[in-house]
């Protein structure tokens, strides 16, 4: 096709860019300005696909994102990224994608599936070694997993969970996976592998920083952060999706997630910044 033809479907697309967040800017002031005797439009609802790490972190977000915007109805859904990617790459409905590994994001993005200019890293994910049985010195580091009394060692399938990749070459950079390999047990995703030994089914497990900053998780056990040099480096990120239904609603939440409220949750949680 000759340039003269493909130069305008390039500023169709960065005019569109421009027109979601000009409307993203309209509709926040008009759920904060409606008239006092006007009837209440029905909310917006977007659909969020969230990796599990987050799930304690985009809960306070979201709460504070619906107070400030109450005409819109976040709704998120969490589980393992690799497993929203096969999702949305086969036309799951979501309007935005949290991912725990940003190349995620950008393939969808290769694939025409996201909106232009709209993906962002919100943070760098770190893992820990967490355990809450009391006999178990996790100051020790990951050499702790080799005590005869842990049975079983909790981490996220590396097939499609990020923090599972970064758990298994934690093991192998420490040089102990070989030893601790007949021990491992697998969740679903990192926030599962968290359930297993919170309830007692592991003894041990490497989860997600931002999940053992849980009030829940702090108060029934102990963590060890382990170095983040022992596994390739966890850059999260997010997009808003092409086939969004709302997506003046969807680049408002975007905003607001890259604002400084947001961004002081993240920060508590322990998501590193860019």
């Amino acid at each position: 096709m000759p340039r003269a033809e493909r130069q305008p479907a390039r500023l169709v697309i960065l005019n569109r860019m421009a027109t979601l967040r000009r409307a993203a800017i309209g509709l926040a002031f008009s759920l904060l300005a409606a008239p006092g005797g006007a009837q209440s439009p029905p909310p917006r609802s977007i659909a969020v696909a969230a990796a599990s790490d987050l799930r304690f972190a985009l809960d306070e977000i979201v709460l504070a994102f619906e107070k400030a915007n109450p005409g819109v109805d976040v709704r998120v859904s969490y589980g393992a990224s690799g497993s929203f990617f096969s999702q949305i790459a086969n036309g799951a409905p979501f309007d935005l994608f949290f991912s725990a590994d940003v190349d995620y994001v950008k393939k969808l993005g290769d694939q025409g599936l996201t909106l232009p200019d709209s993906t962002f890293v919100y943070g760098i994910g770190r893992i820990v070694l967490w355990t809450s049985h009391s006999k178990l010195d996790v100051s020790r580091g990951l050499a702790a997993l080799l005590d005869p009394a842990v049975r079983k060692i909790a981490i996220a399938n590396p097939r499609h969970a990020p923090y599972g990749r970064a758990a298994e070459a934690a093991l192998r950079s420490a040089g102990i996976y070989d030893a601790v390999q007949p021990k491992l047990v697998f969740g679903e995703n990192v926030a599962q592998t968290a359930q297993f030994v919170e309830t007692g089914a592991a003894d041990a497990g490497i989860i997600a920083h931002a999940l053992a900053q849980a009030p829940t998780l702090q108060k029934e056990g102990r963590f060890f952060l382990i170095p983040s040099d022992l596994h390739p480096r966890l850059e999260q990120g997010a997009a808003i999706l092409q086939r969004s239904a709302e997506p003046a609603a969807a680049e408002a939440f975007r905003g607001f997630v890259l604002g400084a409220e947001a961004r002081a949750i993240l920060d508590r949680f322990g998501f590193e910044r860019n």
